[in-house]
């Protein structure tokens, strides 16, 4: 009995711990796609200020230019997370797959009913993906 309740609470953490991957990798592209705005309206301030908005032009500003640079690479870092942030997702419904199974083989031996998997899910991503009417 007491190894079964162990592996119930490491199952809970092994998707917790999936969960928050999930989080900090979505924090992060949020995070860039920010930055990356803030990058263009600074660009854009640049150039107006500057008269200039040819980035072959000579005079085009050079604060602008490492702008451009520096957003460019914060969209790349963005889109260089989006395979991880699926490849998290997926790692995170595995995860709560095997807690179910532990779970309901648990409640089949102390005779009760399982519970379904969407009460056991984070409350906070069932409004996520509950249909709204």
């Amino acid at each position: 009995m007491k190894s079964r309740d162990t592996l119930i609470r490491l199952k809970r953490f092994q998707a917790e711990e999936k969960r928050r991957r999930v989080s900090q990798i979505e924090a992060m592209i949020a995070e860039f796609a920010r930055m990356a705005a803030d990058l263009d309206r600074e660009i854009a301030l640049e150039e107006q200020r500057s008269g200039v908005t040819d980035v072959n032009h000579f005079a085009y500003p050079t604060y602008a230019r490492s702008a451009r640079v520096r957003r460019d690479n914060l969209t790349q870092s963005a889109d260089d997370l989006r395979p991880q942030l699926v490849e998290a997702k997926a790692h995170h419904d595995a995860a709560l797959e095997e807690l179910a199974k532990v779970q309901s083989l648990d409640g089949r031996e102390r005779g009760e009913r399982p519970e379904p998997l969407r009460e056991r899910a984070d409350p906070d991503l069932i409004g996520l993906s509950a249909p709204r009417l």
